[in-house]
């Protein structure tokens, strides 16, 4: 007796995987190796356009919109080479219906865009570790007894600065030393929203002892040099939130790109004939 297409259907299914790993693999590795070269080339392009030694530079703003369009052509560029790769290279499925053939080449490419993704991801962390590692060792010899117990402080910092806060600011101040402190106790105001009283005295204390201004300009100073502070770290929030809204769209671009890409190799592999 002859099996019904429906056993036929059901016996291929279960001896046939879903996912061909290996063709995942593979278009992961030679995406996140795209990616990793193309990052490389947008980065020396993009060094190579911006001189410190010529007055009419290229604004932030042009840079910003730059990076951004590349790193979209990066990720479709990476991406849909990948993806393809995993459609040509998968497994081919006998017995499928052609619906089921269709969403399997899309998770193939959306496979390889999250490997890709993760390899790119650790290898760019680790680097970073490294290089900020060997930065950090290199600058240690530099630092001072004192600047180091400060920098080691942790959040504590501004408390134990307070602490120890002289009652009178003298001239005899280490430089760097009083710009930490500055330092400390303005980033103690951005998070809190504003300077306490006692900090603002303080600190006009500090800028009459060092510069010899009266009183009234010191506050000046300090008032001044606070709003741009704050002004600063609210630019560069929005800065990075920005970035981190087109770096999502990009990464988006690239799911899709290497999804609809493995569609494709997969519709070129089920057309080879067997010879």
């Amino acid at each position: 007796m002859e099996s019904s297409p429906s056993s036929s259907f059901g016996t291929n299914e279960a001896h046939s995987s879903g996912v061909s790993w290996a063709a995942v693999i593979a278009g992961a590795a030679v995406t996140a190796a795209l990616s990793l070269a193309l990052l490389a080339l947008g980065t020396g392009i993009g060094l190579s356009a911006i001189s410190p030694l010529t007055a009419g530079g290229i604004s932030a703003a042009r840079i910003g919109r730059s990076a951004i369009g590349w790193l979209v052509v990066m990720q479709i560029i990476a991406s849909a080479t990948g993806g393809y790769l995993a459609g040509r290279l998968r497994t081919r499925w006998v017995h499928v219906h052609t619906h089921e053939v269709y969403f399997r080449d899309t998770a193939h490419g959306f496979l390889v865009w999250a490997v890709s993704l993760v390899i790119s991801a650790a290898f760019l962390t680790s680097a970073a570790v490294a290089i900020g590692g060997g930065a950090a060792r290199a600058r240690m010899p530099e630092r001072t007894d004192s600047s180091q117990s400060q920098q080691n402080a942790g959040p504590n910092g501004y408390i134990i600065g307070k602490l120890l806060r002289p009652g009178t600011p003298g001239t005899a101040t280490d430089s760097s030393s009083a710009q930490h402190e500055v330092d400390v106790i303005f980033a103690n105001g951005i998070r809190t929203g504003g300077l306490p009283v006692a900090d603002r005295a303080y600190l006009t204390q500090v800028v009459t002892a060092r510069t010899g201004a009266s009183t009234s300009d010191a506050e000046i100073r300090v008032d001044d040099a606070f709003s741009e502070t704050q002004t600063a770290a609210e630019n560069a929030r929005r800065a990075v939130a920005h970035s981190l809204y087109w770096m999502f769209l990009a990464l988006l671009v690239g799911a899709f790109s290497a999804s609809v890409a493995a569609t494709v190799g997969g519709k070129e592999r089920d057309r080879v004939v067997v010879i």
